[in-house]
């Protein structure tokens, strides 16, 4: 009888264990691969990142979200949080007409030409896919850092808030640029 009571207990200890785990796994080491080169020159390709799927998008956070156009996962920048008015011009983000520093861009911006833009010029409203004043509510703008190739909210219009499935927090792969986001 002894012997059978301490079975149960490793059995439920085990199961404990696997619970914990699993938990961790879904809401905290979450995996995620970046697959093409959008988000360029801060992710590329078959890096591997961690992302947390219960925290609150901010902007400048890199999300992910199913594809709206081949439903893959993919990883991008949220820019414009709900209600905001996003415009690019002479390579300047405005962000409700305030002026924002996109640091994150500076590798690519130094490789350019003087006459050739990261970021072309646009607002939300000359935009074909998005044509609004502002972000609706439950949505979010979002753009890859590879300006010139990114599929992105420019060409496939918002991001619903219920499609957005983590928020990047970790890279552990390559291991030379492990280390929070």
């Amino acid at each position: 009888m002894l012997k059978k009571k301490g079975i149960i207990r490793h059995i439920i200890e085990l199961g404990i264990i696997f619970g914990v785990v699993l938990l961790l796994r879904v809401f905290l080491f979450n995996p995620v691969e970046v697959i093409g080169t959008s988000m360029e020159p801060n992710y590329h390709e078959s890096d591997r990142l961690w992302q947390m799927t219960f925290i609150e998008p901010e902007r400048f956070d890199i999300a992910t979200f199913p594809s709206p156009r081949t439903g893959n996962l993919i990883v991008k920048r949220i820019v414009g949080l709900p209600g905001d008015t996003i415009r690019y011009e002479d390579d300047q983000l405005y962000i409700n007409e305030k002026a924002y520093d996109e640091a994150y861009l500076d590798e690519f911006k130094a490789q350019l030409d003087g006459n050739q833009p990261l970021t072309n010029d646009f607002t939300l409203e000359t935009l074909d896919a998005t044509q609004s004043a502002t972000v609706p509510e439950g949505k979010y703008f979002v753009l890859g850092d590879n300006r010139q190739i990114a599929d992105d909210s420019r060409y496939f219009g918002f991001v619903d808030k219920d499609d957005i499935q983590g928020v990047v927090y970790f890279r552990f792969f390559p291991f030379n640029k492990i280390g929070v986001q």
